[in-house]
């Protein structure tokens, strides 16, 4: 099957199906999506393909107030190879909800927190940065 990139027309079903998907999981209701947020989605190249689409439209739910789907464009940007143990940007710039954010990588992960399949690899941050937030917001990593 050919990769995201050489399938751009697919990209807003995927879109549509994944939001209705992640929204159902997370009691959300989202009516509308942003022009220029598919827009956004049919010009990246996807080099993590499907999954990192995914991940990123999961977080974008998480983090969803209202009815309406929207990405920051700044998600999408490719983070400087040279600096690969650097925090995610989407990390950076939302500290309101980091707690979702946290909670719902533990939840995926049932509490795991390092390895491959633990909620720092999802997240993209450093375990022990993960640990400290965790600590710091009083989450019980037991609860998941």
């Amino acid at each position: 099957m050919p990769s995201l990139r050489e399938r751009k027309d697919d990209i807003p079903l995927l879109v549509e199906y994944l939001i209705d998907r992640y929204a159902t999981k997370f009691g959300k209701k989202i009516r509308t999506i942003n022009k220029q947020t598919l827009d956004l989605f049919q010009e990246y190249n996807w080099p993590g393909n499907v999954r990192e689409l995914q991940n990123v439209i999961e977080r974008a739910v998480i983090l969803c107030e209202g009815d309406h789907f929207e990405v920051d464009a700044t998600w999408l940007r490719p983070e400087s190879p040279s600096e690969p143990n650097r925090p995610s940007r989407c990390w950076q710039r939302l500290p309101k909800g980091r707690r979702k954010i946290i909670e719902s990588a533990l939840k995926e992960t049932q509490g795991r927190v390092s390895g491959p399949t633990g909620a720092a690899a999802k997240l993209g941050i450093p375990r022990q940065t993960l640990e400290s937030k965790i600590r710091a917001l009083g989450i019980k990593k037991s609860d998941f």
